[in-house]
Parts: C-alpha cells; structure tokens; sequence
C-alpha cells in the first residue's frame, strides 16, 4: 500500500456533498519523498490512496484515469487497486 498526501494538508477535513475525506496524521503522515519516487512506488503497488498534487501528477504518469478523480473543496483524492 502506498499512501501520498501534501504535507499542507495533513490533518485538514475536507467535504463534496454527503463525503468527507479526513487525512489523519496517523494514516498520511510518513517519510518525506519526491514525486519522481512516489510515482515509482505507485506503479509498484497493489493498493493506493492520494491526496493533493500527487494526483495530477499520476494522471499524467497514467498511474490514474482522470474519470476516477474525485474533488473535496477542489482537493483531488483518488484511489488505485490492481489485483
């Protein structure tokens, strides 16, 4: 499992209708890494949670599909599962 978020907004709780998104310190908090290694680790998983900047950039890699991005108070999040 890797696990990306921005470190600004750790600890932040952010809405889109009926959804929350909470990026609790306890789940997103970790080592410190550049995109070119979290994009590494991401092709590499089975199972991904992202938060921030980190989205758009696995867009671009074709890590994720755009289609699969969702917004909370414009923050992207998206999830990746291969089996």
């Amino acid at each position: 499992m890797v696990v990306v978020c921005d470190e600004e907004l750790l600890g932040k709780k952010f809405k889109n209708g009926e959804f929350r998104l909470d990026v609790k310190e306890y789940f997103y908090k970790g080592e410190k890494a550049s995109v070119e290694d979290c994009l590494v680790a991401l092709r590499n998983a089975t199972i991904g949670n992202l938060v921030g900047s980190i989205v758009g950039h696995a867009v671009k890699a074709g890590v994720i599909e755009r289609e699969n991005v969702l917004r909370f108070q414009k923050v992207p999040h998206a999830q990746l599962v291969r089996l």
